[in-house]
């Protein structure tokens, strides 16, 4: 059945995430085009906007991590952060230059980075260990929703009622607020063994098999730049601005029907071939990207690379859950979005400034090359891990 084992919680903070999406990505897929076009900034200034935020995120979803291990409450940190999100995110309507977007992309992903690891590890905390991939396969499902409905929306405005992105911008509001009722009234502690911090700072780094796993992600996370880059390339190709939060919807929908049933099959035969599979899936989607030079060609490897995130994004949670104390899940969840968050800003900044003095090319080639050599790593360096292996 399809909904077996998708507790309330999970539920509940799957619609929270449908509706940040259905807010943040009527911003997303033209933000690059806003800041391109109406403030007059470039691929390199691009890429540091999205390095910044996303690596500020990441250092706080560490930190979060680890104190929601340690708090009796993990809702009040969810809820803080989704409700700062929400807050900032629409502020990019007054934005008058390229300086003021990098603040209130600032502000969101610091609301991002409060809820995230608290956020997932309420959700491992909630499900049986059998269904983990497919927990956090549905949550990522959800998700994807959320980025379908509010681009769609946002043609829908900006072909028959305005053509200001600012208008568009602003109306993201409201979704974020529903989003923070939900979590007030809805969302529900789940009983855990707290930890008692004993001052030693040391005991909170990863180690063995788990510090092993995040060092290749981070490596493969150095050629994973934003996906801004994408929307700027297909914008290149010819893709107008009406048809970016279509193209946008089409490579949600991807995503979010192929996240649920890859983090379900990783159920059944383990979590490491399926992240081979997806960071593969990514090399050859980037090297298609290298060379694509009509608008056709770009809505087919959008297709293709959605399915990189159906294969990777609920998996890899879900390996870090089978391979981490279940006493220490928040703190397992900082570090892995650190590792990520961490290689995010060197990432988009070289692609960037790559781009800029060598071409999209070389970027993307770059970007592939990275893909290959995690997998290779993830292949030699981490032994597989079967759900019957874990204990709780």
């Amino acid at each position: 059945m399809f909904f077996k084992g998708i507790t309330g919680n999970v539920l509940i903070l799957g619609l929270v995430s449908f509706l940040t999406d259905f807010s943040s990505e009527m911003i997303y897929p033209l933000l690059p085009l806003f800041l391109t076009t109406v403030l007059g900034a470039g691929p390199a200034f691009l890429g540091i906007i999205e390095g910044v935020a996303e690596s500020t995120a990441s250092l706080l979803k560490l930190v979060s991590g680890i104190v929601s291990d340690r708090v009796k409450d993990r809702k009040k940190l969810i809820l803080s952060g989704y409700g700062l999100s929400s807050f900032a995110r629409p502020l990019i309507a007054a934005a008058t230059g390229p300086l003021a977007v990098l603040f209130i992309r600032f502000a969101d992903r610091i609301g991002k980075g409060v809820r995230t690891s608290p956020r997932d590890a309420l959700i491992a905390d909630s499900v049986d260990p059998a269904i983990r991939g497919k927990a956090f396969g549905f949550h990522r499902s959800m998700d994807h929703a959320g980025a379908i409905v509010r681009p769609l929306t946002a043609t829908f405005l900006l072909a028959y009622f305005t053509s200001d992105l600012r208008t568009i911008f602003w109306l993201a509001a409201v979704p974020g607020v529903l989003t923070v009722l939900l979590i007030m009234f809805k969302v529900r502690e789940v009983k855990r063994r707290k930890i008692t911090s004993d001052g030693n700072l040391l005991r909170i780094f990863p180690k063995g098999r788990l510090r092993t796993y995040l060092v290749v992600l981070f490596i493969f996370t150095l050629g994973n730049s934003s996906d801004a880059f994408l929307l700027l390339k297909a914008g290149k190709l010819g893709v107008s601005e009406i048809r970016i939060p279509l193209l946008w919807a089409f490579f949600h929908v991807v995503k979010m029907v192929s996240s649920m049933p890859f983090g379900a099959l990783s159920d059944r035969i383990g979590r490491r071939s399926i992240i081979i599979a997806g960071w593969s899936v990514y090399a050859l989607a980037y090297i298609g990207f290298a060379y694509a030079s009509t608008e056709l060609h770009i809505w087919l490897l959008f297709a293709f690379y959605g399915l990189f995130y159906g294969l990777t994004e609920g998996v890899e949670k879900a390996l870090l859950v089978d391979i981490a104390d279940p006493a220490e899940r928040g703190g397992a969840f900082g570090w892995y979005n650190f590792a990520i968050g961490a290689g995010a800003l060197p990432a988009s900044l070289l692609f960037g400034l790559i781009w800029q003095k060598l071409g999209s090319q070389i970027a993307f080639g770059m970007g592939a090359s990275f893909a290959v050599i995690a997998a290779l790593l993830l292949i030699i360096l981490v032994k597989p891990v079967t759900p019957v292996q874990v204990k709780v």
